[in-house]
């Protein structure tokens, strides 16, 4: 089996598994496969972790793929590594150049209040890196809502802007959901998975000032981030929840037809007896 074959098939494997269980799952399947480790930990969203930066009052920070060097992240608050790395290590660590920076500096506080206002909670954290184009970059923006150790919703923007011509920008942003609920009454019932979706607009960036433009970039990224996480809150609520109250409406009505055949069976049972 060829090398993308083995690829296919450990994604569909992964459909298929608990998605409440897909960290479990895919070290299991790169500890079969490890020349496949690089293409499965850049494709698979799993769900976000929390460190803290004790270089910035131990401020929460969220940590993925994307902020990952070895086995340190680094935080948009203190631009640091932790844990800390060696310094022949940190030579080679990816950072935003300076410019960008102050781009991420006011993306992380901009989208901070942007959290506190939609998710009353949480914690929220941008990335960003240079592409070969000096006006053109990535990254990423990260929500991250958690009441317990079973109950998580993580929002992952993957985001792409380009200068297309003179002032006119393209935005691309891929959006992952991944949600995972239990029942704090029942451990039977749980509801997990994750939708994905790929959004692209233009907008105007207007202004000559740097900082006239990084405003221009983060008010167009959160429009666009606004409309794609209501959207994909209705959608979720029509495949999610709605989906499981039939099930659960289907399968209640089935176990009360169910008792009330077993009281008509028990009551002509009793009635034979009391004929004898």
């Amino acid at each position: 089996m060829s090398s993308d074959d083995k690829y296919d098939a450990a994604l569909d494997l992964l459909r298929r598994l608990d998605p409440a269980k897909a960290k479990t799952n895919l070290q299991n399947l790169i500890s079969l496969e490890p020349e496949l480790a690089e293409d499965l930990l850049s494709s698979i969203d799993l769900p976000l972790t929390i460190k803290q930066d004790s270089k910035s009052s131990n401020r929460d920070f969220l940590c993925c793929d994307y902020n990952r060097d070895m086995d340190s992240h680094r935080s948009p608050w203190s631009n640091d590594y932790f844990p800390q790395l060696s310094t022949e290590d940190l030579a080679e660590s990816p950072f935003p150049s300076d410019k960008l920076r102050q781009l991420e500096i006011v993306c992380n506080d901009s989208f901070d209040v942007y959290r506190d206002l939609y998710y009353e909670g949480g914690v929220s954290s941008v990335y960003l890196w240079d592409l070969d184009e000096d006006t053109d970059f990535a990254g990423v923006v990260l929500f991250k809502k958690s009441n317990s150790s079973t109950t998580n919703w993580d929002s992952i923007h993957v985001i792409e802007v380009t200068n297309s011509s003179n002032d006119d920008y393209n935005y691309k942003v891929t959006t992952t959901i991944i949600l995972q609920l239990e029942n704090n009454t029942s451990s039977d019932l749980k509801l997990s998975g994750n939708l994905t979706r790929q959004t692209e607009r233009d907008f105007r960036v207007e202004g000559n000032k740097d900082e006239q433009i990084h405003i221009a970039h983060i008010t167009n990224l959160g429009t666009l981030i606004e409309d794609i996480e209501s959207q994909m809150r209705d959608m979720l609520e029509t495949v999610y929840f709605e989906k499981t109250r039939d099930i659960f409406h289907q399968n209640k009505n089935s176990l009360i037809s169910k008792n009330q055949s077993e009281k008509t069976a028990q009551a002509e049972i009793v009635k034979g007896l009391q004929n004898l």
